[in-house]
């Protein structure tokens, strides 16, 4: 009888000082679950150190071993996808590369799912040691953004580091939009899910590839990809400041009418000038943002090239 299979997935960029620790980790926890197979996949994301070498080896001399090279850098998401796309297991476990997401966990959660029954076990972290106080703030900001939002709920500290059933995996794959937010579609495709906490990991070696700004503009586009409430809420400001602007005008004629109409100041007139010019181009930013991500998916272009992989029925243009 064949042994259930499990594919675990490790989107890379960059990571020629985590791989062999990464690797190490990995190959003790399928030790310690041999009762079921293993397979690892791992995505190198455009890496420009010697991650793809790395890979080249370990695949020499473990056969569970398979990688994707893409072409170029194409983003965690299209890494995240092109290893789901080639994962075969009969479960599939997604997670980073920085150790962050400790793989001696992946036997909890294979025991939970043959438990409980559910599709996906999911892990959130419980506090956020050892992250500077600004961006740990506008991590939970965000998350109870999204909550409020959009009708997607995504946990408070929720990682992409999951064990998911093949069936959940064939439903993320046949959401095929350009515009990828995976902790929203693991959430948007529903299944039962089952949170397993831990606490923070600080990264073991390596430098991370996240700064502020690029968390910040993945932040808006989880938001733009889930919810329609920012460009509502620039319908609601216009109409609110057309409303505003219409009393003004009523309580400027009589105005007039009952004192006279001696000239005004112009510093407050260039600011309102300024703060409605504003708004507009807020609004039309907003806009612009949808306008954008419309644009991206007609276009249909392939999520991601792979120049080099071992996986011999790899689709190479996704």
């Amino acid at each position: 009888m064949d042994k259930t299979l499990i594919s675990i997935v490790v989107p890379m960029y960059n990571e020629q000082e985590m791989l062999p620790l990464l690797y190490q980790e990995l190959v003790k926890v399928a030790a310690g679950m041999d009762s079921y197979d293993f397979e690892f996949v791992f995505v190198n994301d455009g890496s420009k150190d010697n991650t793809l070498s790395l890979m080249r080896d370990l695949a020499a001399k473990d056969e569970r071993v398979r990688y994707v090279s893409f072409s170029r850098n194409f983003g965690k998401e299209a890494a995240l996808y092109a290893g789901l796309s080639n994962a075969k297991g009969d479960y599939v476990a997604t997670m980073d590369a920085d150790l962050q997401d400790p793989p001696e966990l992946l036997p909890q959660m294979m025991a939970l799912i043959e438990e409980t029954g559910c599709d996906n076990v999911a892990s959130r972290r419980v506090n956020r040691k050892g992250e500077p106080l600004i961006r740990s703030f506008c991590a939970r900001m965000f998350y109870k953004l999204m909550r409020r939002m959009s009708e997607i709920d995504i946990a408070d500290g929720a990682r992409d580091y999951r064990l998911m059933s093949r069936a959940m995996v064939n439903s993320v794959l046949s959401v095929s939009e350009y515009n990828r937010f995976s902790k929203g579609i693991f959430a948007w495709v529903g299944y039962e899910t089952k949170w397993l906490e831990f606490e923070n990991v600080e990264r073991t070696a390596g430098e991370t590839k996240w700064s502020f700004l690029k968390l910040l503009h993945y932040s808006i586009d989880g938001i733009m990809n889930f919810s329609n409430t920012p460009i509502r809420l620039s319908s609601y400001l216009g109409l609110l400041l057309t409303a505003v602007s219409f009393v003004a005008i009523i309580v400027e004629v009589i105005r007039a009418l009952v004192f006279g109409d001696p000239v005004a100041g112009w510093p407050s007139l260039v600011c309102i000038i300024t703060f409605i010019g504003g708004i507009q181009l807020f609004c039309m930013g907003i806009m612009g943002q949808y306008i954008s991500k419309t644009y991206m998916e007609v276009k249909r272009r392939p999520h991601y090239i792979v120049k080099e992989t071992n996986c011999v029925d790899a689709d190479l243009n996704h």
